[in-house]
């Protein structure tokens, strides 16, 4: 191989994460370790002359390992690594294989060592990773799908898997894409029909007919993603109420954290009054899993929904 071919190698190498070894290198190519060291010193200035272009990409040499690392600042940290690969194992969104296969990309730009570390951390997580049951061939390839047509603003024909498993063919106009609760939903609207906007799990979509119809971006209502993120839990989404409750539980902070509108109004000895806007069928699941920690205190006909569905709950254990 001559000098050109590898100066690429050498950076193309650097790019995949790889550790150069001027030792390794020049015994692979059965060079002098003094042309390996002029190689990386003209990858060096390369990248050092078109900073801008490079995104300040830089060769480093790292004692510790002998050889040279790249970075950038562009590149994720080894600590920024971990914790993404933790949050895709944490999520269950992607099938095991996708899964895998992202962590193993993600890996590439790591040390050698910390590589190894990340293989430990992630073998036990990986082994009994439990994927959500997907309805869709390839959840990725719908959601990107998705996000172009999204883009073109083009109406769309989907066959889609309900709650109750029957499956439906319907015509929508795509407003947003958004990730929540483990699931990937597009919201959309029937055309002409934009008083509540509607929420299929991309998941359950089985199949995409494009048609060449473009809509007016325009006529759609603006949807806020953040905001739905705030009110709504568990995408049901229902009327929007601003609710008032007692909370006795262990971390008043854990609350707060799930109902970003929610605030804190009064403290009682041992107690919180708060106070959130929420989508009352979302909001009332959650109250419920907190069990005899939450009291509804408002507004009543609210608070008489939660009492007639723990009535509901006692004739259940009553039989």
């Amino acid at each position: 191989m001559d000098q050109s071919g590898r100066l690429l190698e050498i950076l193309y190498g650097a790019m995949r994460g790889e550790e150069i070894s001027v030792k390794k290198i020049a015994e692979a190519y059965g060079v002098s370790t003094k042309s390996v060291s002029r190689d990386i010193a003209k990858v060096k200035a390369f990248l050092a002359e078109n900073r801008e272009m490079t995104k300040h990409a830089e060769l480093v040499y790292d004692y510790s390992a002998k050889a040279y690392r790249l970075t950038s600042d562009e590149f994720l940290s080894d600590k920024e690594m971990f914790a993404v690969a933790k949050i895709i194992l944490g999520t269950r969104a992607l099938s095991g294989m996708d899964a895998a296969g992202l962590i193993e990309k993600i890996k590439k730009f790591t040390t050698i060592k910390d590589r190894r570390m990340l293989d430990e951390i992630v073998r036990k997580e990986l082994y009994h990773y439990t994927e959500i049951k997907h309805d869709c061939n390839n959840l990725i390839e719908n959601v990107w799908r998705l996000i172009k047509i999204l883009h073109d603003k083009r109406e769309i024909t989907i066959r889609y898997n309900k709650i109750n498993r029957s499956v439906s063919e319907v015509r929508i106009q795509p407003a947003s894409l958004v990730f929540m609760e483990y699931y990937f939903y597009l919201i959309a609207y029937y055309p002409d029909q934009y008083e509540e906007p509607r929420y299929f799990r991309i998941d359950r979509i089985k199949n995409i007919v494009e048609h060449r119809v473009r809509f007016d971006a325009h006529i759609i209502p603006d949807f806020d993603e953040g905001l739905l993120r705030k009110r709504c839990q568990f995408m049901f989404y229902g009327k929007l109420r601003r609710v008032r409750f007692l909370f006795s539980g262990l971390s008043v902070q854990a609350i707060l954290d799930r109902l970003p509108t929610a605030k804190i109004i009064e403290r009682k000895k041992g107690a919180y009054i708060l106070e959130a806007e929420a989508h009352c069928d979302g909001i009332k699941m959650f109250l419920l899993s907190q069990g005899a920690w939450v009291k509804v205190l408002g507004p009543p006909e609210f608070a008489e929904e939660m009492a007639a569905e723990i009535e509901k709950m006692k004739k259940l254990y009553g039989e």
